[in-house]
């Protein structure tokens, strides 16, 4: 059965989810980096800050909990962190790319909304897809179930008919269980030849 629909996941396939380049921005000692990492984007609350069922004000409590010697530092990295994601330059292309070929793009992520909403301009891409399900707006997250049957279900997709490149093998995983192709994201490059595999 042929592909007819490409669905991207964001952080680190389309974007690049810098954080530790921007928590080095700070300047923060390598003690103070590794506490920081270890508090925030290590602890499994991460997750429910991308599933959006937790307010910004409760996951800063949490992280600071986590950690109070670094309060200060945590309020600072937080206080906007547009800078961890940027953009990949070959995004645009690929999307649009795919689409002049009669390709459908969705995209499927996990994201917080206060990154989306601080990151601006940069999340822009995700309005050239032809549609896309947030893990925030939708209170559901990788690699659940639900995700995978929400976005089958909104865009009345056919799942042998469709790829899925994620960073995450978990997330791969749970696509394929419903038929969905998957493809382990390692760089555009190796992603092109297995979509190519895959007759896209």
């Amino acid at each position: 059965m042929a592909i007819k629909t490409v669905i991207f996941d964001i952080g680190n396939v389309l974007a690049d989810f810098c954080w530790e380049r921007f928590y080095r921005s700070f300047g923060y000692s390598e003690e103070i980096f590794k506490r920081l990492a270890k508090a925030t984007v290590y602890d499994d609350m991460w997750n429910q800050f991308d599933k959006g069922v937790l307010t910004e004000d409760e996951m800063l409590r949490i992280f600071i909990q986590n950690d109070p010697g670094i309060e200060q530092e945590i309020r600072t990295v937080f206080r906007n962190i547009n800078g961890t994601i940027e953009v990949f330059d070959y995004t645009y292309d690929w999307i649009h790319e795919l689409q002049k070929k009669g390709y459908q793009v969705l995209i499927l992520s996990n994201f917080s909304e206060k990154c989306y909403r601080e990151c601006g301009s940069k999340m822009d891409f995700v309005k050239e897809a032809d549609g896309a399900v947030i893990s925030y707006i939708e209170k559901k997250i990788k690699p659940d179930d639900e995700m995978y049957e929400l976005i089958i279900d909104r865009y009345h997709l056919i799942p042998e008919e469709c790829v899925f490149l994620d960073d995450k093998p978990e997330n791969v995983a749970a696509a394929e269980k419903f038929g969905i192709h998957g493809i382990v994201f390692k760089g555009r490059e190796d992603a092109l030849i297995k979509m190519e595999e895959l007759g896209v």
